[in-house]
């Protein structure tokens, strides 16, 4: 069963044999607004906690995604190079950035779980 968890940055990250699922929370795309353009990593990538992984531009501003943990990109979500609005629609969903092998799953204990993100957006 994947676990997911949170960051304070509005990243969410669900954990499934190893392989991590990145994405933006709800709150974080509706304080964007509609988004018009995703950069998306290249396979291969190796990423460090804190590094800007992604870059999401919207109708107001770019922002940048933070990797949740250490890691290698295994797959970037390309259904939103022609549709970044999928982040909108279904930002926990279909509307994922990118897969990651996680490097050290240790680091994921320093992460919110779901009561604790909602705490934290209150």
């Amino acid at each position: 069963m994947a676990t997911t968890y949170f960051t304070e940055d509005h990243e969410w990250i669900r954990v499934e044999g190893g392989i991590a699922t990145v994405g933006i929370t709800d709150y974080a795309q509706e304080q964007l607004g509609d988004l018009v353009f995703v950069e998306l990593p290249e396979a291969g990538k190796a990423l460090k906690k804190g590094d800007v992984a992604v870059v999401v531009e919207s109708v107001k501003a770019a922002s940048d995604v933070y990797a949740p943990a250490d890691g290698e990109i295994v797959e970037s979500n390309a259904a939103l190079s022609g549709d970044p609005a999928l982040v909108n629609t279904a930002a926990t969903g279909d509307g994922w950035l990118w897969k990651m092998k996680l490097a050290d799953e240790s680091q994921l204990s320093g992460l919110l779980d779901e009561a604790g993100y909602k705490a934290h957006i209150g």
